[in-house]
């Protein structure tokens, strides 16, 4: 029996307790349900110093281009309170219409549904003129590390290449139908450390308060605005995400302040242009006598995360208009091109070749009771089996 039914697909893989990093019996479920269909399927082991091993999944149909990826994880998040779901996390059950379990929505579901819609075109059309791929791993909600990077790079060393990826992430945030994600917004995380000197708070002169300084520094971090946004992305936003001292004491001044802080932006920047803009609002803050008159300038020291993500927008007309005119067939809305949201594993496929992104409703996604709706299934299988004999008409032409 070919895995035409997305329902009984899904199924299958919330029933193994995929928890980053465990991969949990969902690549051996997929891998079953390729094999059949003829994908050609690898099991790529990746590992690095200081982070966990990472089993990854690489199956391919057709030797020929065009060549079409789809892309995505099987690994979920942890269940948080098991006690509060209403149905088992790793049960599947169906009440009401919805299917209940962790990566329902995120992102199982999604690949459930392209390997129906494979296997449904295969069944109507035969095999497609042209190559498909799965690249699935299994770090995407952990350091992503081990995961689709090296997957990517074992690919293209192997001599793999790709004319388009679809990236079944949860893009529709009200009704299947709204929203194909055509770029993100980079993001950019760093951490400042402000030095002071510790003293008695009835003796302030005889220290120096890293908290005057550190609020300084945030301030000029927050306001004025980065940018008013573009033509394809909104405007770029900095949010200080904590402030720390160490401090249980109430009276005494502590010798050291920190401050981490998140910034996505647009297209206005590059990491490199961002970073400088910060030190220079950093410098220009830490001069500042507003909270400290007649002291010498700040003393900080700024640390930037290791691997920033880079904005990008994709510009690939067969793409879009392929997955755009599927939607719209299937479910009568033309969707929103977006490049809203946080940051998905798209930023490291658009080095290799055009992505894109469309997957279910993911209003519970991470949270407790993740559930779809079955009615959701079978539309989305029908948008991807659409688009596959879309894409390759395209393509072909």
């Amino acid at each position: 029996m070919t895995p035409t039914d997305p329902i009984a697909n899904l199924a299958t893989l919330i029933r193994c307790p995929s928890v980053t990093p465990a991969e949990g019996g969902a690549l051996s479920a997929l891998e079953t349900m390729l094999k059949p269909l003829g994908f050609a399927v690898d099991r790529v082991m990746a590992k690095d110093v200081g982070t966990p091993d990472i089993e990854n999944l690489y199956a391919r149909l057709g030797s020929e281009g065009p060549h079409l990826m789809f892309a995505g994880h099987t690994d979920v998040v942890p269940v948080g309170d098991e006690a509060a779901w209403s149905h088992g996390p790793f049960s599947a059950d169906i009440a009401n219409g919805e299917m209940y379990g962790r990566g329902a929505v995120d992102m199982k579901g999604g690949i459930a549904c392209f390997v129906a819609a494979i296997a449904r075109h295969i069944e109507k059309h035969g095999l497609p003129k042209g190559s498909v791929s799965f690249l699935i791993t299994g770090d995407e909600e952990g350091p992503a590390i081990n995961g689709t990077t090296k997957l990517l790079q074992w690919a293209a060393d192997k001599g793999e290449r790709w004319d388009a990826c679809l990236v079944g992430e949860p893009t529709n945030p009200d009704q299947l139908g709204d929203m194909i994600k055509i770029g993100r917004r980079g993001s950019l995380s760093g951490r400042i450390t402000v030095n002071g000197v510790q003293g008695h708070a009835a003796y302030p002169h005889l220290a120096d308060s890293p908290v005057r300084g550190i609020l300084q520094l945030t301030q000029a971090l927050m306001d004025p605005p980065f940018d008013n946004g573009t033509e394809s992305f909104q405007p770029s936003n900095l949010e200080v995400t904590t402030i720390d001292v160490g401090n249980s004491a109430v009276n005494v001044i502590p010798a050291k302040a920190t401050a981490a802080f998140n910034i996505r932006f647009n297209d206005t920047w590059t990491a490199e242009s961002l970073m400088a803009e910060i030190i220079a609002r950093l410098d220009r803050a830490a001069a500042s006598g507003s909270l400290r008159p007649d002291r010498t300038p700040v003393r900080y020291e700024v640390t930037w995360a290791e691997r920033p993500s880079h904005v990008f927008l994709t510009r690939n007309n067969a793409l879009i208009s392929s997955l755009s005119g599927a939607v719209e067939a299937v479910t009568g809305r033309q969707p929103k091109l977006s490049t809203t949201g946080g940051t998905s594993d798209a930023r490291f496929i658009k080095d290799y070749c055009p992505v894109v992104e469309f997957g279910l409703v993911g209003q519970t996604m991470h949270m407790v009771d993740e559930r779809v709706a079955v009615a959701d299934l079978e539309t989305l299988t029908n948008i991807y089996e659409t688009f596959i004999s879309s894409w390759f008409g395209h393509a072909a032409a």
